[in-house]
């Protein structure tokens, strides 16, 4: 069984990697690695792939700064003729990104079943680039792994039931990923040293999404919110370029500790020593409950919603009182997790192990 996976986001290579060591030493499994190039950062460099232990791509498309439409016909054209010669039984894909709609358009257009990892999450906002590549992933995939009960629940809403394709609830990779690493973060990190930090004794916030960023009243509410914060806490904030450029732009200024964008292993690093997570990241939600801190998300809405309805998570949007208020009852309050909402870190073992007997 020949599987090609598609990746082209830091995320999707960590997510990749948890599956690609649950294939390791699994008779009759051959996984050829496209890189799409859709991020191509330093944070992508060598010293990525040395320090996660993940597997070097096969092909390198060196597709990226191009338009979401541009960006998304380049890779379908590529990875088609990648398909073509590497003639794989299944095409595997992750999450909600160009690379991902244009890895299964490619492979459903040859007739080479799609396998779509992270399957049937919604935001239910159609303004969101992603919220469009996931929906149409997930219409043309065979195989559709999802991470949460409730994945499964909003793909029969919409009839999938109907569709020839297999909805399976494995649990989230991304837990997998983040237990697996977590050790290593605190053998290998030295961002708290670095930076001074003690932990449990500050908050770590992230602020990236062009939701906040490119609107101006949205990151004024928000910056409003984060400075009265750091009145009261230590908020760390690893500021993103766009975030940066956009504070630029309307002239604000941001009394967080900022520091610079952190590796995968600093994150986890610092998301473990973290006392609340405040962030409009959807993957820092989820790992924010891998280790058990709460969360406050500056968005108006969330594909995770079980850590919302299960109080380990509260939407505030973009409105200074609501953050401030979320911060101010999170911080300091005992964590109690008292459900297992995503597989408990053997997501990636159920992938391998229902492929191989349902060849």
């Amino acid at each position: 069984m020949k599987i090609l996976t598609i990746v082209g986001a830091r995320p999707q290579f960590i997510k990749a990697a948890a599956v690609s060591r649950a294939f390791t030493g699994r008779e009759g499994i051959d996984e050829v690695l496209v890189h799409t190039g859709q991020h191509f950062d330093d944070n992508m460099s060598s010293i990525f792939f040395e320090q996660l232990g993940i597997p070097r791509p096969d092909h390198h498309l060196e597709i990226h700064s191009l338009s979401h439409g541009a960006m998304t016909g380049r890779m379908l054209e590529e990875i088609e003729k990648v398909v073509l010669s590497e003639k794989p039984d299944f095409v595997m894909v992750y999450g909600d990104t160009n690379s991902t709609l244009a890895g299964a358009l490619a492979a459903r257009k040859l007739h080479v079943d799609v396998v779509h990892v992270e399957a049937g999450l919604r935001s239910f906002d159609m303004a969101m680039p992603e919220e469009v590549n996931r929906i149409l992933t997930d219409r043309i995939s065979n195989v559709l792994y999802c991470p949460t009960d409730t994945a499964v629940s909003n793909l029969e809403s919409e009839g999938f039931e109907n569709y020839d394709c297999r909805i399976v609830q494995c649990g989230d990779v991304m837990e997998d990923a983040a237990l697996y690493y977590a050790d290593q973060a605190r053998e290998c990190s030295t961002v708290l040293d670095d930076e001074g930090l003690a932990t449990g004794e500050f908050h770590l916030c992230t602020l990236h999404r062009a939701e906040n960023t490119d609107d101006p009243g949205r990151l004024q509410e928000l910056v409003a919110g984060l400075n009265a914060l750091s009145r009261k806490y230590t908020i760390v904030l690893p500021l993103h370029p766009r975030t940066r450029i956009a504070l630029e732009k309307q002239g604000l200024s941001l009394d967080a500790r900022l520091i610079q964008p952190v590796g995968y292993l600093d994150m986890i690093a610092l998301l473990d020593g973290a006392s609340v997570v405040l962030t409009d990241s959807g993957g820092l939600q989820k790992e924010a409950y891998f280790f058990n801190k709460y969360c406050v998300t500056m968005r108006d809405q969330t594909e995770w919603v079980e850590t919302v309805e299960h109080g380990f998570n509260v939407l505030v949007g973009a409105d200074r009182e609501k953050l401030v208020a979320a911060v101010d009852q999170a911080s300091g309050k005992p964590f109690v997790r008292n459900i297992e909402l995503y597989g408990g870190g053997r997501a990636a073992e159920r992938i391998a192990d229902d492929l191989i007997a349902n060849v």
